[in-house]
């Protein structure tokens, strides 16, 4: 009977413990859903504010892509530049909206997989690679799956 009850304490602690590192993850986790609905989501894929997109990406992010077999670039001053250019001509695309799928934190390292849809239609998976800096987490990278 004690070895019952010692270990049944042991399970309680060690479920306390995994409950209370999972909520010391929540505030970075929260934090990078923000900065990429404002950022990326908002700002680059519904034309909103690009003050905001530019805060929230590395200068040195790059879109990868796969076209053909070859990998494409499309670095994030020229993804910013056509979203002004489409910005200023007016253009209103339907709202695209996201579904956070998966977001993996450690340290100052995070993974972001991402279902975008736009008019009930899901569009692509994006994976999002981001780094916390001293002024906070900075998106770094993306890959997608563009869905037919």
């Amino acid at each position: 009977m004690k070895r019952i009850i010692m270990t049944l304490a042991i399970l309680i602690a060690l479920l306390f413990a995994l409950v209370s590192l999972r909520a010391q993850g929540a505030p970075d986790e929260e934090a990078i859903k923000g900065l990429v609905q404002t950022a990326y989501v908002d700002g680059l894929m519904n034309l909103g504010d690009l003050e905001k997109t530019r805060a929230g990406f590395h200068p040195d992010f790059v879109l990868l892509g796969l076209q053909d077999g070859k990998l494409t670039r499309f670095p994030i001053a020229d993804w910013i530049a056509s979203a002004e250019r489409r910005k200023a001509q007016g253009q209103k695309p339907p709202l695209v909206t996201c579904k956070f799928v998966q977001v993996d934190v450690t340290g100052n390292a995070a993974a972001v997989k991402l279902e975008l849809h736009r008019e009930g239609k899901h569009i692509f998976t994006d994976y999002l690679s981001l780094y916390r800096f001293a002024d906070g987490w900075k998106i770094v990278g993306k890959i997608y799956h563009q869905h037919s």
